[in-house]
């Protein structure tokens, strides 16, 4: 059982005593790199610039024991004692260093914060804007760094769609105003192809986003938080999760700002792409512009600016979804929507390697050295229709969110799946109501259509018609994946059968049986786990783990699902699983230095992930100032679910099998 915090101010101690006048101010003057430089040597025994519950005591030397005296300017001695205390203390000096401190007040309330406060103000206050970016001249060298867009003659790449040139002046004056950055301005070509797509490997690089006039006349980027850490774009699906993390901190014009950037990629890209990267040009994400614009919507002024935003937003989500999910790549037969990057071969944005154990299968088939075959298939002069499958399968579980996941890995183009088309029916009747309610039953557009709520209302009918009809299993009491090609259902239980909840295309009576049937399943200690351990199936040498299965669990499933049950009145329910994900979080922050990582391991309630990609987040020194977007938006929103007695249980990290009862 987990170290208790209830009692964090009784390792403060003062010599001399508590009249002391620093002890009632909680502060204490100090030499920040000297008592920074005898805090690591102390207490970082593992040498990796982080105060950690894995930094071993090394006997008889009194190093890595968890307590440390340090001395403040004057002769006050203070001792600080635990890990979550000592972890604090370096992230203060740490701060406190990179404003240029030699000598500074450092606030000791802030070492023995309670850690529930603690994560929240970090994720408030310092977080946020260390995940925000700007692709203008002030900002674009940041991205262009990016190890992701090494290309073949060390030029650094920004592509500009072909229809702004306001854009594109702006970009190639920037790169003569800074040669020695390296950067090449590319205007993409009016149409765009798979082949053009496919032939910038080497070449790839960043995508222009939106440009806006400041009041001194120049232009500017429009602002966007990414993801973190090797994640240095703006992404689809992300976006939406780390909207409602912005709304709850009061952060609006910033998730405006980022709505604007995906309406710009609709306008001049076609789609809302996987994210801002010449790569993922062939795909988009999971939508949710629909519910981004009306939860930012909530938030603003409502006078006549703010309506026309929401009508520019409104438009271009419709766009999306026609242009999109209704077109001939995505929509299927059964009248429900695939996911599919119309793109081809291998996805180049994946880590070297990746793709090795696939090649060197097909590569005995073919009688042939594995390097000799790959080059060869990648060049286009060996052929393959059943790896080129492959590769169609592989691109559109990217576009799905959920890389990699035995739910769909090998045939994800041949399935409708539950979670896409719970997406476009929640448009369907966000784009129906929104019509109605702001517009008066009917929307007339500038190419002179009108877009008449009766018509939206009727597409989000039926498709619910036909999700009852190919994704329900009545028997199951769970929403499945249909496999078109196969006509059948796929049987696999993934947290993505709650979707229908989130979007409330769900009968109350359907909501009731996921919640008796599959809950349990998909129930762990840390919160919702990606798929039953049962679906997955045993993990072998040719069957590894995937990181969107059990055990491990991710923050857009959770907040989805907790506002999927509490639309259905299910408070309780949301409330247990809400605690458990949040508990699961601070134990990991207060035990490794803060960490806020993109995933867990929701069964053993850990960060450590030894699974396909890493765990983003875990990476740095000294201290996060990004922790992970979704993850950052998951506790700051999950907070509000909680009432005050849960969160001061949470603060003394009370498990939650100690408090809630299935």
């Amino acid at each position: 059982m987990p170290r208790l915090l209830a009692a964090l101010t009784v390792w403060l101690v003062l010599t001399p005593p508590a009249a002391d006048s620093q002890t009632a101010t909680k502060q204490a003057i100090v030499e920040v790199r000297t008592v920074l430089r005898e805090l690591l040597a102390n207490e970082d025994t593992d040498n990796d610039l982080k105060i950690t519950v894995d930094d071993p005591h090394v006997a008889g030397t009194g190093r890595g024991d968890k307590r440390f005296w340090f001395h403040a300017v004057g002769g006050a001695r203070y001792e600080v004692a635990g890990t979550y205390e000592l972890s604090n203390l370096l992230q203060e000096l740490t701060l406190l260093k990179q404003r240029a401190a030699d000598t500074a007040t450092l606030r000791t309330d802030r070492i023995f914060e309670p850690p529930v406060d603690r994560i929240s103000r970090l994720v408030r206050d310092l977080h946020w804007d260390g995940l925000t970016r700007r692709v203008d001249e002030e900002g674009i060298l940041r991205i262009v760094r990016d190890v992701k867009v090494a290309t073949a003659d060390s030029s650094r790449y920004v592509y500009v769609p072909f229809s702004d040139r306001i854009a594109f002046d702006y970009f190639r004056n920037v790169s003569k105003r800074h040669p020695d950055w390296k950067l090449r301005v590319v205007q993409l070509p009016r149409t765009l192809t798979p082949d053009y797509v496919r032939h910038l490997d080497g070449h790839h690089g960043i995508l222009s986003l939106a440009l806006r006039q400041t009041r001194d006349g120049t232009l500017q980027g429009v602002p966007f938080v990414v993801p973190g850490g090797r994640f240095n774009e703006m992404y689809g699906w992300d976006s939406y999760f780390i909207i409602l993390g912005l709304l709850q901190d009061g952060r609006t014009a910033l998730a405006k700002s980022m709505i604007d950037n995906l309406v710009y990629e609709i306008r001049h890209y076609g789609a809302i792409l996987n994210a801002n990267r010449t790569y993922y040009l062939t795909r988009s994400q999971p939508p949710f512009l629909s519910s981004m614009a009306l939860e930012c919507y909530k938030h603003l002024p409502k006078d006549s600016l703010s309506h026309r935003w929401l009508r520019t937003v409104l438009e271009a989500a419709i766009d999306e979804y026609r242009n999109v999910w209704m077109n001939r790549y995505h929509l299927t037969a059964t009248g429900l929507s695939r996911y599919f990057d119309w793109g081809y071969g291998p996805p180049p944005e994946v880590e070297p390697g990746h793709f090795d154990a696939v090649f060197a299968r097909f590569a005995a088939r073919h009688g042939m050295d594995v390097q000799a075959f790959e080059k060869g298939y990648r060049a286009g002069t060996i052929k393959d229709p059943e790896l080129d499958r492959f590769f169609e399968n592989d691109r559109a579980m990217r576009e799905s969110g959920h890389d990699t996941s035995y739910r769909l890995y090998g045939r994800c183009a041949e399935l409708v799946t539950v979670d896409l088309n719970s997406l476009l029916y929640k448009i369907e009747r966000d784009i129906a109501q929104t019509i109605e309610r702001e517009f008066g039953g009917s929307l007339s557009r500038q190419d002179g259509s009108i877009e008449r709520s009766s018509a939206w209302h009727a597409r989000a009918a039926k498709r619910k018609d036909l999700v009852n009809q190919y994704l329900w299993d009545a028997d199951r009491g769970m929403f499945f994946d249909y496999d078109f090609v196969k006509k059948e259902r796929i049987a696999y239980l993934g947290a993505t059968t709650f979707f229908p909840l989130w979007a409330g295309l769900a009968t109350h009576a359907q909501a009731a049986l996921l919640v008796r049937r599959a809950l349990p399943m998909l129930e762990t200690p840390g919160g919702i786990v990606g798929s039953s351990e049962e679906s997955r199936g045993t993990i072998t040498p040719d069957h590894p783990l995937r990181q969107w299965d059990y055990p491990y669990g991710w923050a857009p499933h959770q907040m989805l699902i907790w506002q999927g049950l509490r639309n259905y009145g299910v408070d309780s329910i949301a409330t247990r699983l809400c605690y458990r994900w949040l508990f699961t979080i601070t134990l990991n922050a207060t035990q490794y230095n803060g960490t806020i990582p993109e995933k867990f391991d929701v069964v053993n309630r850990t960060h450590e992930v030894f699974a396909e990609y890493g765990n983003v987040g875990t990476k740095f020194s000294y201290i996060t100032r990004e922790g992970f977007g979704w993850t950052n938006a998951s506790y700051q929103v999950g907070l509000t679910m909680l009432a005050p007695d849960l969160l001061e249980k949470l603060n003394r990290l009370i498990p939650p099998e100690w408090i809630f009862t299935r």
